[in-house]
């Protein structure tokens, strides 16, 4: 059986490169076989064709992108090309941005110091250290 080459189609690894999801062919390759990428519903393997019309949800460390692919390209391009490639959901990106502000809001009440510690300070950060060992 040989395999439809009606229909064209570039390998996961390759599109998820082109399209800037990640910045190598070794990262993509390395989240799909982790199963960070999922294609229709299913996990999916690097050599994978896509195919326009797809539907793809690619995990990148705390982000989720659900993308359908409109274009197909093998060559990493500038990134206004690159976001040609395919469609974010509006409910991907509102999802995203939600948690980028969330993220954002529990880093807003934490100050780090100003100055180093002195000697006095010094001894009851160790002496709160000493009660977790009880």
């Amino acid at each position: 059986m040989q395999p439809d080459t009606s229909v064209p189609s570039v390998r996961l690894d390759l599109w998820l490169w082109a399209a800037r999801f990640f910045k190598t062919r070794a990262l993509a390759k390395h989240a799909i076989e982790t199963g960070k990428v999922d294609v229709g519903g299913q996990r999916a393997k690097p050599s994978r064709g896509v195919r326009v019309g797809d539907a793809l949800l690619i995990v990148r460390g705390e982000a989720r992108f659900e993308a359908e692919v409109i274009a197909l390209s093998d060559m990493r391009g500038s990134a206004s090309i690159a976001q040609g490639l395919y469609r974010e959901s509006d409910a991907s990106r509102l999802a995203r941005e939600q948690a980028r502000a969330l993220r954002a809001a529990e880093r807003a009440g934490f100050r780090a110091p100003e100055t180093k510690p002195d000697k006095r300070a010094r001894r009851l950060i160790r002496a709160l250290g000493d009660l977790d060992s009880l």
